[in-house]
Order: C-alpha cells, then structure tokens, then sequence
C-alpha cells in the first residue's frame, strides 16, 4: 500500500460517493469539501484494525478506541454510510483490502479491545446466561440512569404523540402492556427479564396488581427493589434475583416479557415458552415483547459489533417464527403490532441522554465503553428506521374450558 494516501484507502471502503469527509493522518483528504459530517482517521492503528477486521468491525474497534473520530453528529455518519453500517462490506472487498492493508498491519499490529467479550461456556447454559447478563447489565446502574433517564426502562417505549417526552413514552408503553393484559385489581403479574422493574412498579402502582418480576442481573434487582420502598409498593410489588426458569409460583392472571427474548436462542424458544404457558391459569394472557428480524435471515451469523460489545449470545429471529413457537405452545395468537418506528425514536432519546451526560458516563463506565454506547445506540436507531431490524408486541392466551379465551368482542 505504499504511496496510498490513508482517505483513499478508506473511501474505497466506504464508496466513492458517500457524503462524508475524510481526513487522513498522512494530511490526505477524500470526499466533498461541503459535507456535514466527517471521519478523521487518526492513527496507523485504525488501517491495522481494518486489516484484522475489514469491514464494520474493524471501523467500530477504530472508533471504540479512538483511532477514528467522528466529526459531526454520529448517526447522520452512520446513515451516510448506511450499506457498510448495516451490511458491512462484500467478502470480496474484504479479501482484498486486508490484502492492501497487509503491510501496515505488520508494523502496527493490535489487539482488539479490552472491551470484547466471548462468553465461555456451553451456549445457553445457566452460568452463561448469568455471565452474558452480568457482562451487559451489571456495568453501572448511574451509568444506566445517565442513559434511560427516571424511567429506567430498558426498552422500546410507545410514544403517544409524536412530541411526546421519553419518559412519556415510557409510561405509555407499560400501560399499553397493562391494556392488553387486561390488568385489574387484585390480579397476579409474572414480569420476566423485569429489568429495573419499570413493568412491575407501573402494574402495582397504576392498577393494584400483585406483580412479580425476576431478573438475572444482582443491580438491577437491587435498584429496583430499592424504588419499590421507596414508592411504598412492598405490599404489591417484588422484583427477585431470580432465573425466570426457577419461579415456582404458577396461576398468575397474566405473564409480561418485555427484551428478554433476544437473549433466549432459537433452539430454547419451545422451552421458553412452554415454561410461560405453564405458568398461566386458564384464561390467562402472555404479552412478548422483542426485538426481531425483518424476514427470515439467510445465515444465522450475528452482527460481530453487537454480539462481541453489547449482546453476547443475543439472536433474533423473525416475528412469524415466535408466533408458531407460541402457538405449537399451546397459546392462541390474539393480537401482534410492530412498533420498530418507535424504537428509532427510543434510542434518538437514550443517545441525546448519552450526550446530555457524557462526562458524569464516562467517569462511570471509562471513554471506550462510553463510546460502544454512542456507536450501538446510533447503528440501532438506523437499524430500525430502515428496516434492517424491527420490534413486534405479540399477545397470546391460554384457553380455558371448551376454548373460552376470556377476551371480549371488540373493543379490548
């Protein structure tokens, strides 16, 4: 590659006609003069990064360690470079640019980031899901706060208007939750993956139910059994350190599963949610809340970024999937909606939380796992906006006697 100025190698990566500058470390320059946005490619380190990983990953280890910066707003970077953003680069194209870059990465040489995390253990096996948990969740409950805001909800939130607040789209998704569920007084609620029990709080302390919620991660647990006393919920409201697999309670009115089925895996979904069905009365109504593939995916291989920063062991599978497993489960399918749109405006607001608290997250967390955050975050909400990813609310219930299913005509 001698001779090659550094923003021609990397706008061969990108495409000649992305509408981004690139600034390289050698002086040279690539794209147009007049661009919003740009890339500033500040280290030998972020060409070796490429050459053990052309492609996606490599760009994000450059970023996530500072030896490429952004310059301008992250997420119009990533929409510029939607193809690679979301699809990497052809095989190909990376054949031939660790090829190029095979030189420079002899001489600077790295080892990817600290921050990479390969789970050991058989896939799915209890101490690896509590290992994956504890890798992504007990990080920091401030540095959660700094992101979720009060809400502390974890997940895609359902915004009524189009200029509502998160925090009011939050309180809307729990209670479009609740709605289908059908939540009265007195009723019992199983929460499952409850997080920081924003579910659990919202059924107990909106409808007076008796809710219980379970989650693997000991922070999580233990911030939300704080908010519990502190709104004066103990009466009603528990959230367990607990695998939801270890609940022995069962005859609950209703079961809510909000995030946790990206982290259970093709192979268990049967397992999964025949454990739910079981934990129902006749009558009672499962609402499973995830994030899920567009169509059904070609190759079962997971982002590398996300799979190896954000969710190890995360897999997401294509909404009619999850239908015929909970129906092959005994469930009769009531209702289904994709709220992918709301998602991107989800994590619009978690990103500006992110920015907003940039100094008190990085003191919590450090700069490069504050910066796997900005990146994740960004990539998902153009994930969703462009439909690469969506997010699916599937109600199911249990029949009762002679297929009675407990739900009115119209008008639930």
């Amino acid at each position: 590659m001698s001779g090659v100025p550094v923003a021609d190698i990397i706008s061969g990566v990108l495409g000649a006609d992305a509408p981004v500058r690139l600034i390289g470390y050698d002086g040279s320059k690539a794209g147009p003069d007049g661009a919003e946005v740009a890339l500033r490619i500040s280290s030998p380190r972020a060409l070796a990064r490429l050459a053990s990983a052309p492609g996606s990953l490599g760009l994000a280890r450059a970023y996530v360690t500072g030896d490429i910066e952004v310059e301008g707003d992250l997420h119009a970077v990533l929409s510029a470079l939607a193809d690679v953003t979301l699809h990497s680069i052809p095989r190909g194209e990376q054949l031939r640019l660790a090829r190029q870059l095979l030189p420079v990465w002899l001489r600077h040489r790295v080892s990817p980031p600290d921050l990479e995390y390969r789970p050991p253990g058989r896939l799915h096996s209890r101490a690896r899901d509590r290992r994956v948990i504890a890798h992504h969740y007990d990080v920091s409950n401030r540095f959660y706060e700094c992101v979720l805001g009060p809400s502390m909800a974890y997940t895609c939130a359902c915004f009524p208007t189009p200029d509502a607040t998160l925090e009011e789209a939050q309180a809307a998704k729990h209670e479009l939750v609740a709605r289908k569920l059908a939540l009265e007084p007195g009723m019992r609620l199983l929460d499952v993956g409850c997080g920081w029990g924003g579910m659990v709080v919202h059924a107990a302390a909106e409808h007076g139910v008796r809710a219980l919620g379970v989650t693997l991660s000991r922070s999580q647990a233990q911030w939300a059994q704080a908010e519990i006393a502190r709104r004066g919920l103990g009466g009603l409201a528990e959230v367990r350190h607990l695998d939801y697999r270890d609940v022995v309670e069962d005859g609950f009115d209703a079961v809510s599963s909000i995030g946790l089925t990206e982290h259970i895996g093709k192979a268990q979904l049967p397992g999964y949610f025949g454990f739910l069905y079981g934990k129902l009365r006749p009558e009672g109504r499962l609402l499973n809340h995830c994030i899920t593939q567009p169509r059904t995916p070609t190759t079962r291989r997971l982002d590398p970024f996300i799979s190896r920063y954000v969710f190890p062991d995360g897999q997401l599978e294509p909404v009619g999937h999850l239908i015929s497993v909970m129906n092959d489960a005994g469930f009769e399918i009531r209702h289904e909606e994709n709220l992918r749109e709301h998602y991107a405006r989800t994590l619009a607001g978690w990103g500006a939380n992110l920015e907003e608290h940039w100094e008190a997250a990085v003191a919590e967390v450090g700069l490069g796992r504050a910066r796997v955050w900005r990146l994740y975050m960004a990539a998902c909400r153009l994930g969703f906006e462009r439909d690469n990813i969506q997010l699916h609310q599937v109600l199911g219930v249990k029949l009762g006697e002679h297929g009675a299913s407990g739900f009115p005509l119209r008008g639930w």
